[in-house]
């Protein structure tokens, strides 16, 4: 979490980028009494920056050596970063400092240093090009406190066995602290002592999750090893408690009164927490849009207990059959949820398009709002794709809006793609659950028209409060998508020479050109595939206090407004921008709040994003551990060194496909054009092609799904693809 900005730290006039700078004009290590004679501090600050000095060495930004003097790592071939083991014993550590590649530590080299945990490495010479080699010298931070695992118990004493491979290593149990665990439970062991130069660390049970088959402990053992946060702070809960159980007259003197007007939600059948709503009005000028948002903001202070949990949480985490909320269900399910026939308070954004749908307007303002429906995608489509005679009954007074809404996103939707915008067709998948939590199927969720009018008038909505901000320079919370590296679009122009797409590298990085692509293989075999290595070379969209605009949208500005229940983004932009509508002088937050702010949540929402893909990935194991030897098509989504990646067509599961189990031949792998070539028979495989493969082996525990090869198509999934397209 970034650090607060304190009175006290604002008012010294000593901050560590001085006492870099101090060290670095010195060019050698100095004690502590040289820095501060350097620096020169008053004599009432000398403690402060004494401190500050101490924890900058503990946190790696100095190197305490053993004369007592401090030097700087970077004046000392000394990197600061995250290690990742890999379960082959090896690792790689993340430097914090972005101009720096991932450093090689050699599996001897890595000490008793275990992963996640928070290094200084030395940089040894690797060999000429490949990526730099270092060696582990200092723990600044242990990361695995908590360890998910098996217990057991052995000769005089019980172990917790790591589930995750890369923590190489038992932890022992005293017998005092087994919480009553039984052999084979899953457990979570709290680590309490790391012994130097022992390979075991020591620890004790603090939850037993109980039978590793079951779905929810599954759950639960992902929460605890990603370090998710599930419970509220006891001040959080206790403000809840106080909160109003309806919206009383007095808490909508002074908003916008928009109860008149026809509104309504569009959610998937499972929905429950309801953050935005929508309502239009169409005549002779074009559209007036309301994109009317739950205003949490009203009920939860900056600073307060609430808004702190949610700070740390940052977002809501969903899992197939379990929702972590970013806040208690008072707000996220009911008081903060634009729930049907109730009066709920929004921040609602107006904007006015005309009929070729270009924004010609726009303003915000605090409302109260009735929504008239609860309205779930499938329905939508229902009455406005399907016709469906008995849905267009039911909603009946509804039936023109959503018609108008249809029209509405289309055009926006045409313009964003005039403008470059990218869209990538990607599907994800819907795990069926069944009444009793059994796992039923794993299939493609269906994205439809009704997906559409809520995604663009979303965009609509945030691009609009993005620019307002931008125009006034005001400090703020932006959603930022850089344009991808070079190289890596180079590394998917050898895939696409390989299938014969016409296509060449860009004169200019524009989301046009990545648009014009996905255009070009749009409704062939091979587009999902297209569609996956195209975004896969491209960045990862973050939050930022520069706007820097987004390159997917070919947005020139653009932020998170319209999900405050499950955003910290959005609630920070509520505030910001309801600060700037009352006149207030001066920014709401500086630029340094705001960059931590960013850095923080973002790393929180890539830790929601991997717990959300680990337990699909558990799930997806579990589903297909009793259909060995069963047979499926499928398209080759990935190809490595050790095989290649297979899709199913029937059932949204990847598995993969050895070089070990094909006995065929002998294949060596083509990584400029990501195929594996055989040696005699020239047989090629490389992504796009359309296989039927058995499912050979289920490992539930490594989360493996191992097919065999029964026979590869011969008609290519986007061969001629210039043909074809024409």
């Amino acid at each position: 979490m970034p650090r607060r900005i304190t009175r006290e730290t604002k008012e010294r006039s000593i901050q560590p980028a001085d006492i870099l700078a101090a060290m670095r004009k010195a060019g050698r290590p100095l004690l502590m009494r040289e820095i501060l004679q350097i620096l020169s501090p008053a004599p009432q600050d000398k403690k402060f920056v004494k401190d500050m000095i101490i924890r900058m060495g503990q946190a790696g930004d100095l190197i305490l050596l053993k004369e007592g003097r401090y030097g700087l790592p970077e004046r000392m071939n000394l990197v600061t970063g995250r290690l990742q083991i890999n379960p082959g014993g090896f690792g790689f550590v993340i430097p914090e400092a972005k101009s720096i590649e991932d450093v090689f530590i050699p599996g001897r080299e890595i000490k008793d240093a275990i992963h996640g945990d928070r290094v200084i490495v030395r940089l040894e010479h690797g060999l000429k090009g490949r990526r730099p080699e270092g060696r582990v010298i200092r723990i600044l931070e242990r990361k695995a406190k908590y360890i998910v695992g098996a217990f057991t118990r052995g000769r005089g004493a019980a172990y917790v066995i790591p589930e995750d491979e890369r923590f190489p290593f038992e932890v022992v149990i005293s017998s005092r602290e087994t919480a009553g665990a039984r052999s084979d439970e899953v457990v979570v062991a709290e680590i309490t002592n790391f012994p130097p130069g022992r390979r075991n660390p020591e620890g004790r049970i603090i939850k037993v999750l109980g039978d590793p088959g079951d779905i929810a402990v599954q759950t639960q053992m992902v929460i605890f090893k990603h370090g998710l946060i599930q419970d509220f702070s006891p001040e959080a809960e206790a403000q809840a408690r106080c909160l109003p159980s309806e919206v009383t007259s007095g808490m909508v003197r002074g908003r916008e009164d928009l109860r008149g007007i026809l509104t309504v939600t569009i959610d998937g059948e499972q929905a429950k927490d309801f953050d935005d709503a929508v309502s239009i009005e169409k005549d002779r000028q074009g559209y007036n849009l309301y994109v009317s948002i739950a205003d949490i903001s009203h009920y939860v202070p900056a600073g307060s207990p609430l808004d702190e949990d949610a700070y740390k949480r940052s977002n809501s985490v969903y899992f197939p059959n379990f929702v972590i909320p970013m806040f208690p269900p008072i707000l996220s399910d009911y008081l903060g949820s634009l729930r049907p026939q109730v009066e709920r308070l929004a921040f609602t954004a107006f904007l006015h398009f005309d009929r070729q749908g270009k924004m010609r307007e726009r303003r915000f303002y605090k409302s109260v709002i009735r929504s008239d429906a609860r309205l779930t995608y499938t329905e939508v489509k229902g009455i406005l794709v399907d016709k469906d005679r008995s849905l267009r009954r039911k909603y009946r007074p509804l039936v023109k809006s959503l018609e108008w809404m249809a029209e509405l996103s289309q055009k926006i939707s045409g313009n964003r793609r005039r403008r470059g915008s990218i869209d990538f067709d990607l599907p994800e998948p819907a795990i069926i659950l069944g009444v009793q939590g059994v796992l039923e199927d794993i299939v493609r969720r269906e994205r439809n028209l009704a997906h559409q009018i809520i995604e663009e008038f979303m965009i609509a909505a945030n691009e609009a409060v993005a620019e307002h901000i931008s125009e006034r320079d005001i400090p703020c919370l932006y959603r930022i998508h850089e344009e991808p590296e070079a190289a890596k679009v180079h590394n998917f122009l050898n895939f696409a020479y390989s299938l014969g797409l016409p296509i060449t590298f860009p004169e200019e990085m524009t989301p046009y050109w990545f648009q014009q692509v996905l255009g070009l293989v749009e409704g062939a075999p091979g587009e999902y595939v297209v569609n996956t290595l195209l975004l896969r070379s491209m960045k990862q969209a973050v939050y930022a206090a520069e706007n820097r605009g987004h390159f997917g949208l070919a947005s020139a500005h653009y932020t998170h407004f319209t999900s405050p229940i499950r955003r910290y983004a959005d609630l920070i932009v509520h505030r910001i921008l309801h600060h700037a509508l009352e006149g207030n002088p001066g920014p709401l937050y500086t630029l340094e709040q705001l960059s931590g702010i960013g850095q923080y949540i973002s790393t929180q929402e890539r830790l929601a994003m991997e717990a959300e893909r680990e337990m699909v990935d558990r799930l997806r194991t579990r589903f297909m551990a009793d259909k060995i030897g069963e047979e499926y098509d499928g398209i080759i989504s990935a190809v490595t060194a050790f095989g290649f990646f297979v899709e199913l067509r029937e059932i949204f599961v990847e598995g993969v496909v050895r070089l070990v189990d094909m006995a065929d031949d002998y294949y060596y792998y083509e990584e400029k054009h990501h195929r594996l070539v055989g040696r005699r028979k020239k047989q090629i495989f490389q992504i796009g092609d359309f296989v039927r493969v058995q499912v050979a082996r289920v490992d539930i525990s490594r989360r493996h799904i191992n097919l065999v090869l029964v026979m590869k198509y011969t008609s290519r999934g986007i061969s001629d693809l210039r043909e074809s397209k024409k």
